[in-house]
């Protein structure tokens, strides 16, 4: 499989000496824009990971909350509520946003997925549509070679003086 753009062997491009196609560039024939590149297809393995480790150290912190409501009651009794409370209501806010981050992470992939799709959709399209756009410039070449061209005049409306 060849990537998008890429210069394929016998197409010239100046690469093994041939001299680039008239018109100044690259042009990508319609079968090349119909591939899917390799970075298209690539998974989002950081970001899964990211979201993972969020999500991990959210629920670490919900197990030191466990311990730490445990270790308190079990040294002070009740007289350590008003302090547990405080530090857990901490540790649930620290653990949610921690969590909120993993789903964002989650999130960004799903978007990632969208761009990626609508690139290649567009391809698709532009290919499609391709042979559209040069067949006017067929025309305007066989005019240019000898073809008989309409006076331009021809195309203007006349109008008589009385």
């Amino acid at each position: 499989m060849v990537p998008h753009g890429s210069v394929q062997e016998g197409q010239g491009g100046g690469r093994d000496g041939a001299a680039p196609p008239a018109g100044g560039g690259r042009r990508p024939t319609p079968e090349a824009m119909l591939q899917v590149r390799a970075s298209d297809i690539e998974p989002y393995t950081g970001l899964r990971y990211l979201s993972k480790l969020f999500r991990l150290m959210a629920i670490v912190l919900v197990l030191l909350l466990v311990a730490e409501v445990v270790t308190g009651l079990m040294s002070q009794g009740t007289a350590a509520l008003p302090t547990l409370l405080a530090e857990a209501s901490k540790l649930i806010v620290s653990a949610a946003l921690l969590w909120a981050s993993g789903d964002l992470a989650i999130l960004l992939i799903d978007v990632g997925h969208d761009v990626r799709a609508t690139r290649i959709l567009l391809g698709r399209q532009a290919a499609h549509h391709l042979p559209e756009r040069r067949a006017p410039d067929h025309h305007a070449a066989g005019a240019a070679a000898g073809a008989p061209a309409a006076a331009p005049e021809a195309h203007v409306a006349t109008t008589h003086a009385p």
